[in-house]
């Protein structure tokens, strides 16, 4: 973490109880919670219970809690004499689907780990997974079996395998709440995925907190939405299946539209749900109808930006975890009065989970300043797969503990906590960026675009334009209930708020905020900006003569931008000092005059500096011989396009 973000910070212990508002609830909330039964006794509980309640449905089948437990009970004894023991891990290599959860709850079952694989990962990706987790056995079916590398791993189809027959015999698996129960793989900062261990006890936690927090019962329909290999499926299933409630898989035909995934919502009648951050805000923004039943919007995986409009049937709900603390930290209720000075809170820590935001020595920074995030408590995973050194520099001894042997999860994130207990996330740490020099935290810009009207979403980045230069490019979804906004409109918004080094050069129109498989913005499939897809200036204009026409093309050339109107101000499209200097030097090899960099910045304009350049041609070429003057005609006709 840079020292700079907390310089001046006087240390001092984490927030107590007495440094937030006498009414808020204690930062970090101990519940005690039994391990005697674990997921795969809760569900087999629910099957005694209710064994004809729909359990799983999606649109080629469903299966009762009954038929869960049974079909479950049956692959289990099949995997045991396979080998599985406890901590080994299984692959589950399957389409989102009934039978995928299936697979995954008998894996729990005999007492291993089951690793959920994404099918719509590269090949040399899966082959990596799969032989770093160390996966003795895949379990897949014929529809999907193309799509897996080959391997050491033994391939088990579940459509083929002869285990309808199998009869359970001896005692159930002996599992321990410091076993693992699954392994998810996400992305690593060194370019190749890491496994993060997760144990039954670590899941039964968040299982416990979701079920209280949420009031969820036997009557709840929820979906199972995101990537069955993102951990976000983990909070959709095991909280849902454990408390006898049906779960829906949501059609994929559904999933990236709002509309559509709405009056699926409705038509269903469900009750909980969680979609990705930039589908959520697009939920939100939406007319529900009187019917609806859905009570509770849950979101989380990237930056909520704005607040739900009053009126909506469902509370709005913004989650926060990393995937090594088991899905979920914080949490909390996101209400409809916008707080124009910050982005929705991420709320507050979850049973059993202590959050604390310190400096880069692990001391605590004061209320409402910015530090790094973090966790420790009941959530916390046992480590990395295989990385011992990387699970010792991320999971360190928790310094705040009375626990022997407790770790404190770092996450890299940048937050601070609010007057009233809640917890704002700010960015990460290498999310910060230096723009000539100065350093620059995107979120910031992100969060004051997002205030206008005709802003639904946004997402800044940094580029590197035509000269090498650093810029900022903005990419927005429009609202289309409001008019189009111009660039000029939000560069005098940003600029009535931060340092003109903050303003986006440009600002691009998309449909949608591309998305990756785990609902995050993928900044990586962001267009390149182009005539097609720029916002315009309010006054741009074309060139009208010759020399305009080539002043603008080299002014685009060196800005790396389609266009540039006559009329356009250059810093305010992404010029600056550096660029002025540049552009002198352009302006002498193409015209054949020389400005004192002083025009640049007294006529920002293309026509502006036209008016200067003619000016020094007709002086310069009235102290020139017949030869001079052709030969700085023909450097102005030829040249300025380079």
């Amino acid at each position: 973490m840079s020292k700079s973000l907390l310089r001046g910070a006087h240390l001092m212990p984490c927030p107590s109880r007495s440094q937030f508002e006498s009414a808020a609830p204690p930062p970090h909330s101990k519940r005690a919670f039994s391990s005697e039964r674990l997921v795969p006794q809760l569900i087999s509980e629910q099957a005694r219970q209710n064994p004809g309640r729909v359990a799983l449905v999606d649109q080629a089948m469903q299966l009762t809690y009954s038929e869960l437990d049974d079909h479950a009970n049956r692959l289990a004894h099949h995997l045991k004499a396979m080998g599985v023991v406890p901590n080994t891990v299984v692959a589950v290599c399957m389409r989102r689907s009934p039978l995928a959860v299936l697979a995954s709850l008998a894996v729990l079952k005999a007492g291993g780990a089951y690793l959920p694989i994404d099918l719509t990962y590269p090949r040399e990706r899966l082959s990596f997974i799969l032989t770093d987790a160390h996966v003795a056995l895949a379990l897949s079916e014929s529809s999907a079996a193309d799509r897996l590398p080959a391997g050491s791993w033994r391939l088990i189809l579940l459509d083929r395998e002869d285990v309808a027959e199998t009869t359970p015999n001896g005692q159930p698996s002996q599992i321990l709440p410091d076993q693992l129960s699954y392994v998810i793989y996400t992305s690593g900062s060194t370019g190749t995925p890491k496994g993060v261990e997760i144990t039954h006890e670590n899941l039964l936690n968040l299982v416990f907190w979701h079920q209280k927090a949420y009031a969820v019962t036997a009557e709840d329909r929820a979906t199972q939405f995101t990537s069955f290999g993102f951990d976000a499926a983990v909070a959709e299933l095991w909280p849902s299946l454990t408390a006898g409630a049906t779960v829906h898989f949501t059609p994929e035909e559904v999933r990236s539209s709002p509309e559509l995934l709405k009056s699926w919502l409705v038509t269903h009648e469900i009750t909980i749900t969680f979609v990705s951050t930039a589908l959520a805000e697009r939920l939100i923004m939406l007319e529900w109808p009187a019917n609806t039943k859905l009570r509770l919007l849950l979101t989380g995986g990237d930056t909520l930006h704005h607040y739900p409009r009053p009126g909506l049937p469902f509370t709005l709900i913004n989650e926060y975890g990393p995937t090594e603390t088991t899905v979920v930290a914080t949490s909390g209720r996101v209400l409809t009065q916008p707080n124009p000075d910050t982005r929705p809170s991420i709320g507050r820590p979850i049973d059993n989970t202590e959050i604390y935001i310190t400096d880069e020595s692990l001391i605590c920074v004061p209320m409402g300043q910015i530090g790094e995030l973090c966790i420790g408590g009941a959530g916390v995973a046992r480590g990395y797969v295989n990385s011992p050194e990387l699970t010792a520099s991320k999971f360190v001894p928790d310094p705040f503990s009375t626990k022997p042997n407790a770790r404190l999860y770092r996450t890299g994130d940048l937050a601070r906590w609010l007057p009233h207990g809640e917890i704002e996330f700010v960015g990460r740490v290498d999310n910060l960026i230096k723009i000539r020099g100065f350093r620059v935290e995107l979120n910031e810009i992100i969060v004051i675009l997002n205030t206008h009207p005709g802003v639904q979403a946004s997402v800044v980045v940094e580029r590197k334009n035509g000269t090498e230069n650093q810029d900022l490019v903005a990419y927005l979804v429009l609202n289309p209930s409001q008019p189009c906004p111009t660039a000029t409109q939000l560069r005098n918004l940003l600029r009535s708020r931060l340092p003109d080094y903050m303003i986006p050069a440009l600002f691009v129109e998309l449909p949608d905020l591309p998305v990756n498989c785990n609902g995050k913005v993928d900044r990586k499939a962001l267009p390149r900006p182009d005539a097609r897809n720029i916002l315009p200036d309010e006054n741009y204009l074309s060139p009208r003569t010759v020399l305009e026409g080539k002043l603008s093309r080299l002014v685009a050339n060196l800005l790396g931008v389609p266009q540039v109107g006559v009329n356009d101000n250059l810093f305010l499209i992404g010029g600056h000092s550096l660029f002025g200097t540049q552009l002198i030097a352009r302006i002498r090899d193409n015209f054949g005059v020389e400005l004192p960099l002083r025009s640049v910045f007294e006529s920002p304009t293309p026509a502006l500096l036209a008016q200067e350049i003619e000016r020094l041609m007709v002086t310069t070429i009235e102290a020139m011989s017949e030869d001079e003057v052709q030969n700085v005609l023909k450097q102005a006709a030829s040249g300025a396009d380079r």
